[in-house]
């Protein structure tokens, strides 16, 4: 399946986050943060979990602003 902001699930998000060297840091209700370094910029992460459910592409979108990795990154490895 061709990927676009409509259709990113938790787990694939959180895959992608792991592939780009983010890691778990910890869980706040149904909230799990990653931390990570881009561009030797630390960033922190949160995903929302909410079962297999695809996130909202409003979400989606801050999670790709928090992670400072670039829309065009995210649809093409994605």
């Amino acid at each position: 399946m061709v990927k676009s902001i409509f259709n990113w699930t938790f787990s694939e998000v959180t895959k992608f986050l792991k592939a780009k060297g983010f890691t778990h840091s910890h869980v706040k209700g149904s909230h799990y943060f990653y931390n990570g370094r881009i561009n030797h910029i630390a960033r922190i992460v949160q995903v929302p979990f909410h079962g297999s459910k695809v996130l909202k592409s409003r979400t989606f979108k801050a999670i790709v602003v928090q992670s400072g990795i670039s829309l065009k990154d995210w649809l093409e490895q994605g």
